[in-house]
């Protein structure tokens, strides 16, 4: 049996399994890497998934607009069959019955519920498909994740060459750079409950976003943030890098879409890193224009730079912070720092009350088990994108991408094999002239830096998941 036969052998001719996800990119990549592991499990045909065209962003891309579809067939063909459209039969396009499965659902569920409506109807479709398969899966299907996550879920050659460009002219700038996902969006803020001192103004403009989904309750903003579920402030962001010991010098990416309160919300952290860059100072208008109308696109472009940077900053532990943190640990390990919001809390309410040398030193603390060294997060734990663990050997080491840090996203990889990536933390100490980023994550700061700078209703779980992207 060849390899390229051995999908179609295992595959019951009659069993087709469609899934329509759900959110934006990166809620939706969890949804496809886990219909290749369904399909698989099922021994079914998948289709070429459908991505979401509902959700809050109303973008209207396909598969295929966002995603080389034919590396993803070729690719899984030795794992999963996977054709483009439902075939006819008998000159009739074959009509899926469509249904749900709970969140975290196991094997044992698809093999006792949808096996047997597979077998009957032929072709099934699971809608709103996000996190419908259980976190913890036998290391074999794992594995089949990381394939699908890492290797076959491939950005088509338009984004992949804007995003590369955007990382050259990043790195022509300066050799490191931080890149942070802001998620300061009014969608988010809105969901969060939080107040963030605006006022009457704010009160209403978030609080009619909220009204949308009438499911949400009135939350206390207080509570929200002792309780660490506020995204920190762009402000916050800029002087908890600072208290880690970034300078100003340090060169920022700033991934985000629209930004509550504009370049007013955005001022107090340029003052902080005036070295500061996104798609707009990137790319020029007319590059960006064939991928301004689409979230999904603009959202894979920032994808592409936050997983070159050296540092990787998330404000809230999303779908994107937490895909890209296991990338970055599959990849040989690059940090990904996550705020810890709850600790933090009273130091930024008491921040004028102290000096800058205890408001850092608070910080550092407090952030301990935060920075996103190699051995913080415990083999298994966590949420498996985050964590891909089954897929990581750490028996040999092996060498991080290098000192450019590009990834070649257009490689072509012959194996269907997940190769092992060791996590590794030792290499930097060969690199005593590249420390700047290092300096930054383990030195203490004492330098203060100043304040001087004046549709359709979805349901709540989808809110939920959707507004962490």
């Amino acid at each position: 049996m060849t390899e390229s036969s051995s999908a179609d052998a295992k595959t019951h001719p009659d069993r087709y399994l469609l899934i329509s996800t759900s959110g934006g990119l990166n809620q939706q990549r969890t949804g496809i890497t886990d219909a290749v592991v369904a399909a698989y499990i099922l021994n079914a045909t998948l289709i070429v998934p459908m991505l979401d065209r509902k959700s809050y962003w109303k973008d209207v891309s396909d598969f295929g607009d966002i995603f080389d579809v034919d590396w993803f067939i070729s690719f899984l063909s030795n794992d999963v069959k996977i054709l483009k459209a439902l075939p006819t039969v008998g000159g009739k396009v074959v009509t899926p019955v469509h249904t749900r499965v709970p969140r975290k659902s196991s094997p044992k569920y698809y093999k006792d519920r949808i096996l047997p409506l597979l077998n009957k109807k032929h072709a099934v479709q699971l809608t709103k498909f996000d996190y419908r398969l259980s976190n913890k899966l036998d290391a074999d299907l794992q594995k089949l994740r990381c394939r699908v996550n890492y290797h076959a879920l491939r950005f088509t050659d338009p984004i992949v060459e804007l995003g590369r460009k955007m990382v050259d002219r990043m790195r022509l700038r300066s050799k490191h750079f931080i890149a942070l996902h802001l998620r300061f969006e009014p969608d988010m803020l809105a969901f969060s409950g939080c107040d963030y001192g605006g006022g009457e103004k704010e009160r209403n403009e978030l609080g009619a976003i909220r009204r949308r989904w009438k499911t949400l309750n009135k939350r206390n903003p207080d509570k929200q943030r002792r309780q660490g579920k506020c995204p920190l402030t762009p402000e916050e962001v800029g002087l908890l890098l600072r208290a880690l010991g970034f300078n100003s010098d340090v060169h920022i990416y700033v991934a985000s879409g629209e930004i509550y309160g504009g370049e007013e919300t955005l001022a107090p952290l340029r003052a902080l890193f005036p070295n500061f860059q996104s798609k707009d100072t990137l790319a020029s208008h007319e590059e960006l224009a064939p991928f301004a109308s689409y979230s999904a696109r603009m959202a894979a472009l920032d994808f592409i730079v936050c997983d070159e940077s050296d540092v990787f900053v998330t404000n809230n532990n999303g779908n994107m912070a937490r895909i890209l943190a296991g990338r970055r640990r599959y990849y040989g390990h690059k940090p990904t720092i996550r705020p810890n919001a709850k600790k933090l809390y009273r130091l930024f309410l008491n921040r004028n009350n102290m000096t800058w040398e205890e408001f850092a030193s608070g910080v550092r603390t407090h952030q301990v088990g935060f920075m996103g060294e190699p051995n913080e997060v415990n083999l298994g734990k966590g949420s498996f994108h985050e964590n891909p663990s089954s897929c990581i050997c750490e028996s040999s080491l092996v060498k991080a991408t290098g000192d450019s840090g590009l990834q070649d996203y257009s490689r072509d990889y012959n194996t269907g094999e997940v190769k092992d990536y060791q996590i590794f933390e030792d290499e930097q100490d060969s690199r005593a002239e590249d420390s700047l980023f290092e300096k930054g994550l383990h030195e203490e700061s004492n330098e203060d830096p100043g304040l001087a700078v004046t549709s359709d209703q979805p349901e709540l779980e989808d809110l939920l998941s959707n507004l962490t992207d």
